[in-house]
Formats: C-alpha cells, sequence, structure tokens
C-alpha cells in the first residue's frame, strides 16, 4: 500500500509527459535567450528518437567573452515554455534572468528532451520489474561523452567539474543523482528532487559503492505531500550517502511540508538550489 502514492505519480508525470508533447495551442513563454539547437542527437543504443536540446544563455551572453558554468537538465519540455509543458513550467530561464539581475552570476543550462513513452528507459539506471526501465547508464553516458563536448566546443563554457552541474525532478531526479556520483570527475554540483529512489532497490548498494565522493554537492528535495516512499527514501539515502563517506558539508537535505509532485513545487524551490549548490548569496 505505501507504494500506491509513488507509483501513481510516476504513471501521472508520464502521461504528462506523452501529453505535453502534443499540446499546441498554448502562447510560447520562453525567454529570448532561450533557443533549440538545430542539431538532433539520436541516442547510440538507447532508441531511435532523435532528442531535441534547449539551451538558455545569461542575459549578456553575447555582449561579453567570458565563460559560464553549465547545467545539464532533463524533461526540457517543461523547463522554459509553457507552451510545451503539461501543467506549467519550471521557469528556468525568468528565475535564472532575475538572479542574473540581482548578483550578476550567469548559468548556462542544457536540458534534453526526454523520450515520451521512453522516459522510463531513459531515466532509470535499474529495471523495475513491473515498469520496466533500465536503460539510463546509456543515456548519461551520452551526456557525457557526446553531449558535453558538443557544448564546450561551441560555447564558452566552464569546463571543469566544480562548474557543471547536473539537476532534475522525479525519475530525473533519479538520473541525476546516478549520474552525480557515478561521474564526480565531471559534474559537481547535482540537484535530485523528488527522486523516485523507490523505483529499484539497487540504488542502495551503487550508493555504498558510489557514495564516497569528496569534491561532489549534492541537494536533495522533497515535499511531505509526494507520499511516505518518496519522503522515506530522501531520508534513507542522505543517512546512507553520509554513513559511505559523503562530505555533510557537501550534501543538503530539504523537506517541504507543503511540497507536492509538480512543476510549481520544483519552480518554486530552484533559485535556492542554484544558490546553495554554487555559493551564491
Amino acid at each position: 500500500m505505501k507504494k500506491i502514492i509513488s507509483i501513481l505519480i510516476l504513471l501521472f508525470y508520464t502521461t504528462s509527459v506523452l501529453f505535453a508533447q502534443n499540446t499546441s495551442e498554448k502562447k510560447s513563454t520562453a525567454a529570448k535567450n532561450v533557443s533549440i539547437l538545430r542539431k538532433e542527437f539520436v541516442i547510440p543504443n538507447l532508441n531511435n528518437i532523435s532528442h531535441k536540446i534547449w539551451v538558455y544563455v545569461p542575459p549578456n551572453y553575447e555582449t561579453t567573452s567570458k565563460k559560464y558554468p553549465v547545467i545539464y537538465m532533463h524533461d526540457a519540455q517543461n523547463l522554459f515554455d509553457n507552451a510545451t509543458s503539461y501543467i506549467g513550467e519550471w521557469e528556468v530561464d525568468e528565475t535564472l534572468n532575475k538572479l542574473f539581475e540581482k548578483t550578476g552570476k550567469g548559468f548556462i543550462v542544457v536540458a534534453v528532451e526526454n523520450g515520451g513513452t521512453e522516459r522510463i528507459n531513459e531515466y532509470t539506471p535499474w529495471k523495475n520489474e513491473k515498469y520496466g526501465g533500465g536503460k539510463g547508464a546509456i543515456y548519461i553516458d551520452f551526456i557525457v561523452n557526446t553531449l558535453k563536448p558538443y557544448i564546450d566546443a561551441n560555447y564558452r563554457t566552464k569546463k571543469q567539474q566544480k562548474y557543471t552541474g547536473l539537476m532534475g525532478s522525479s525519475l530525473g531526479g533519479l538520473i541525476s543523482y546516478y549520474g552525480g556520483l557515478k561521474y564526480p570527475t565531471v559534474f559537481g554540483k547535482i540537484g535530485a528532487l523528488s527522486t523516485s529512489f523507490w523505483f529499484s532497490n539497487k540504488v542502495e548498494n551503487f550508493t555504498k559503492e558510489f557514495g564516497n565522493t569528496k569534491k561532489v554537492k549534492l541537494f536533495l528535495l522533497v515535499g511531505e505531500k509526494e507520499g511516505y516512499d518518496m519522503v522515506s527514501g530522501t531520508k534513507k539515502y542522505e543517512k546512507l550517502l553520509l554513513e559511505t563517506g559523503f562530505k555533510n558539508k557537501n550534501l543538503t537535505s530539504k523537506i517541504n511540508p507543503n511540497g507536492n509532485h509538480n512543476e510549481d513545487f520544483w519552480k518554486s524551490e530552484f533559485s535556492e538550489i542554484i544558490s546553495w549548490l554554487y555559493n551564491i548569496n
């Protein structure tokens, strides 16, 4: 019984992704400094879907020669534009534009569109007996070995690990957690929001094997209204990480009593997460 809420969340969110792909009458809300790459990527051995890549650049990108940190994100359809989202967007572009105006800190965000019906495969490193999945390692390897080199070659990026982030929610939180621990020399800042730790018990042994990393900062977020499994899973893996050797100063966990499993929640927490990960006061 205690997994019912988490399972409903997974099914609802997957359905919302599919619905969003067929939505064409909403007005676009993407900022002018958001674009979609002309080049699309088919990820070998994952699926035959051509993945669109959205890129946000700081407001001053065209008027300066500065280099910027890069945050890699998932579910691009739901991050920047109400016209492609299901029940609202994260407003990543608006939030980062405001942060830039206030602090002068700029970021590049590179977001991969999910593959619709293939989303579970893409964002889960391990199979679930009921829901399948399990090709997340291929997806993360694509970001590390193909997408990041392409972005570094075509944009003014700060390439080092300490400037490179990985962030997502739900199954996107799970694949961000996985990618950050598996590639600690590539990703230095990890945002795992509403992470679906319940999807596979193999995440426990994975954490024990890869959790003893010294230079990765990790922000775990969950809402009380997301259900028992979501909250208990976050608590469990915060504790396990610390027991495994993850530095306490590099880990924070937030449980929002009013948080639900949706874009409004993640949007409301995004600025705080970025500020903590990148030490912005």
